[in-house]
């Protein structure tokens, strides 16, 4: 009995210590990886300035044990949402502080990738992002906005929230008003809800016919399909949150007169329904998780983590654009000439 009691001792420091490691690990390459990008500025070559800004983005993502865009999406017959640990960070072994590092330093490469963006998109180049959040309420959609596009420049970036059809609104096809949303070229869009919610709210309330929702689950696929086809990323995130930590987001609200406006008794009845909505959801992944634009599924009870990983899949997104500068389409020495003598 006291060596088996030994035995699991000695296993949890030796835990302990592996992860106490990594933890410092994290830390030496995030202070690596700031004087990477301190230098990038001092560069006057743009090709070797884009050339370190690539390198610094591989180092960024080397934090995870395994990318995320592996880790956490959706596979079918493999992924249930229900056995997902709300409160796991799955292939990140540092502190919140390492977490907050992280993001500023992503957030400073999301800035140049979205000013590189933007400056072709004004030139005809139809690339663009589009980033659905989903998730149940008070599941931290809002705060993935605030703090992950907390230094880009708001030109570029259009946010959207989706609540219940207006009459207007439902005088049109269901995908109606979330075309008119849509990025522009050079643009990021990020949707606080999107068209799933015209498949997962009539799928657990019963407002239309199943026969009706669930021919949208085609129509979808098909409008997604169009979009990368045209040129626009599609991000799809599903923030993964516990029923309990919910209940604490819910109680905190309630017991800030500044966050009064932000609960709804609505809010309740969809708690009740908690098992139907998770239902819905799965059908939701294992119908519309395309290779054109997967789902991933992120836990989101530390809302660092859900954070971090939506900043690392946005940045090796317009990474992997591999955009160049557009070139100036005029005599430069001519302009030059021309602004000297007047």
């Amino acid at each position: 009995m006291a060596a088996d009691t030994g035995k699991k001792q000695a296993k949890k420091a030796s835990k302990t210590k592996k992860e106490t490691a990594k933890r410092s690990d994290i830390g030496k390459k995030l202070k690596k990886i700031e004087k990477r990008i301190a230098k990038i500025n001092t560069m006057d070559d743009v090709v070797e300035r884009m050339t370190a800004a690539a390198k610094a983005s591989e180092k960024l993502s080397s934090v995870f044990t395994q990318p995320p865009a592996q880790r956490l999406v959706f596979r079918k017959n493999e992924t249930h949402l229900t056995d997902i640990d709300a409160g796991s960070t799955p292939g990140f072994h540092g502190t919140k502080e390492e977490c907050q590092r992280f993001l500023d330093l992503s957030a400073l490469e999301i800035e140049r990738y979205q000013q590189l963006m933007y400056a072709n998109g004004t030139r005809g180049d139809m690339r663009r992002v589009l980033i659905i959040l989903q998730g149940m309420d008070a599941s931290g959609k809002g705060g993935i906005v605030k703090h992950v596009f907390s230094q880009v420049n708001p030109m570029g970036i259009h946010y959207h929230g989706f609540g219940a059809p207006t009459a207007v609104e439902k005088d049109h096809n269901y995908l109606w008003r979330i075309r008119k949303e849509l990025p522009n070229p050079g643009w990021i869009a990020i949707f606080d809800r999107s068209q799933y919610e015209d498949i997962v709210m009539p799928h657990v309330y019963g407002t239309l016919p199943e026969d009706e929702w669930m021919q949208r689950y085609d129509e979808v696929n098909e409008f997604e399909h169009n979009l990368v086809a045209s040129g626009c990323a599609v991000l799809k995130f599903y923030l993964v949150s516990s029923k309990e930590a919910q209940k604490q987001h819910f109680l905190g609200r309630l017991d800030d007169p500044r966050k009064f406006w932000k609960f709804d008794p609505s809010d309740l009845e969809a708690r009740d329904r908690w098992n139907d909505y998770m239902t819905a959801w799965q059908d939701v992944f294992e119908r519309t998780s395309t290779t054109w634009a997967p789902w991933y599924l992120i836990p989101s009870d530390q809302r660092w983590y859900s954070r971090m990983v939506v900043s690392e899949l946005l940045r090796n997104t317009m990474k992997n654009f591999n955009m160049t500068w557009p070139s100036l389409d005029v005599d430069r020495e001519s302009i030059i000439n021309q602004l000297n003598e007047r």
